[in-house]
């Protein structure tokens, strides 16, 4: 199953070419560790026929959340698709765009850019939205350095992140950070599971900027009035967390209590949830600091003769491929999933958003409840959106693997985050679940706890 097209008189050449006297020393400086140190056990060569055998063999061993029960969340949700938004996509004027080079003829992925770029102004409560981000961790990295451009004067002032921020976005800040020399500070949550404003307010001095989500990763809801209000006092920027962007259909946006820049994922708007990706991040903030966000800007204005047109702003795509120079290294246009939100947040419309949101909501909470009268309760008792932290009597990881082998995925077991956390488990409830869907849950984990 591995084509190599090369002849030993290639490979020659090549070496001969570049000065090398053997392949070896184009690894050279990959340390001993991570070499194989043998050939790969492929086995004998395959016909096609053999290899798409061999390959539906293994596909059919994977387990797909059509055939499964999912209460798993922290990020990724599984959600309707519309049929409509497959078949639009499919389409090869937009399957096959691209960044637009010549916006004067790209009129079409242009427009459906702006198109996302005002959904997300208005979800958020911001001024100005860009199109796009490639996920929700990325945007929270993007938002971070963004934050650094909006405060120059502050070159090494920490960054506060909660502990509730979902800890792979964290990760993936500490890798664009590792070598500007800026600490990452962390803020405690509460026993209720929401950021600790009391232990947030004596580390503001001097902070460049404050991260915090809501819902967040523990699936409580943060209290955005009070941290904005103490954010601003000092002077940092404050950066509001999404990664379940449906709540902002229920929810008072970050943006109208006073949120610097509001960031997050977009996976929830028509994007399965697919593996893993691809997905889409979406970050916002306000008209000052226009000049300051990372990504592509698509502007609206007129031609020549007066009719409406669209043009990428502010910046040129090349812009996005000067290395350090640039404000940001976002090259390939992540557009087509932009426009699966669009088309989703188009078919749903304001109303039938906030239908949606309401019965996830409501999902959540009677799941709360029936688990909560068979014994397991909330671990922190903040109001949620559509998940929450339960505690079990049990290794959360093990109870999961077996409920797993049943054909249910019951949550996230929290103990790979948070040791402390081991019993924990976190779970989600969306509209792909009906109420004898929740009995089976709490039935599963009553009967594993016997």
């Amino acid at each position: 199953m591995l084509y190599h097209p090369h002849q030993e008189a290639d490979i020659r050449a090549m070496l001969e070419a570049i000065g090398a006297k053997g392949i070896e020393e184009l690894w050279a400086q990959v340390p001993a560790r991570l070499r194989l140190g043998r050939d790969l056990k492929l086995g004998p060569p395959l016909s096609e026929a053999e290899v798409e055998r061999e390959m539906l063999g293994q596909a059919e061993a994977n387990r797909d959340l059509k055939h499964a029960l999912c209460f798993l969340g922290a990020g990724t949700y599984y959600h309707h698709v519309p049929s409509l938004i497959p078949a639009l996509l499919s389409r090869g004027e937009f399957l096959t765009a691209y960044t637009p080079y010549q916006a004067e003829i790209s009129q079409g992925t242009l427009q459906a850019m702006f198109e996302f770029q005002t959904l997300i102004a208005e979800l958020t409560g911001l001024e100005v939205a860009n199109a796009s981000m490639y996920d929700g961790a990325e945007a929270v990295a993007e938002a971070v350095l963004m934050a650094g451009r909006m405060r120059p004067k502050n070159p090494s002032g920490p960054v506060l992140v909660s502990q509730a921020l979902n800890p792979a976005y964290r990760a993936v800040v500490e890798t664009y950070l590792r070598h500007s020399g800026r600490e990452i500070k962390t803020i405690p949550i509460t026993p209720a599971g929401a950021t600790d404003l009391d232990r947030l307010r004596p580390m503001l001095s001097g902070a460049l900027c404050v991260v915090a989500q809501s819902p967040n990763f523990f699936g409580c809801l943060e209290d955005w009035s009070a941290i904005a209000a103490a954010v601003q006092e000092s002077g940092a920027v404050g950066i509001a967390v999404v990664t379940e962007a449906l709540s902002l259909a229920l929810l008072k946006p970050p943006g109208h209590f006073g949120a610097d820049i509001v960031c997050g994922s977009g996976q929830s708007f028509g994007i399965p949830p697919s593996l893993g990706g691809p997905h889409l991040g979406f970050l916002a903030g306000r008209e000052a600091d226009l000049r300051r966000m990372p990504g592509r800007l698509i502007g609206q204005t007129v031609d020549h003769d007066g009719r409406r047109g669209f043009v990428l702003t502010l910046s040129t795509r090349e812009q996005h491929i000067r290395r350090e120079k640039a404000t940001s290294n976002i090259c390939t246009n992540h557009g087509l999933m932009a426009l699966a939100a669009t088309i989703y947040l188009a078919r749903l419309g304001g109303r039938g958003l906030q239908n949606l949101a309401q019965k996830n909501h409501g999902l959540a909470e009677t799941l709360k409840l029936k688990l909560a009268a068979a014994g397991f309760k909330p671990r922190f008792s903040a109001p949620s959106f559509n998940e929450f932290t339960i505690a079990l009597r049990a290794d959360a990881q093990a109870v999961a693997d077996r409920l797993a082998g049943k054909g249910i995925l019951a949550g996230l077991p929290l103990g790979r985050f948070f040791p402390e956390l081991s019993t924990c488990l976190l779970v989600a409830a969306t509209e792909m679940l009906s109420q004898a869907d929740l009995d089976l849950l709490v039935a599963a984990l009553a009967e594993m706890q016997k």
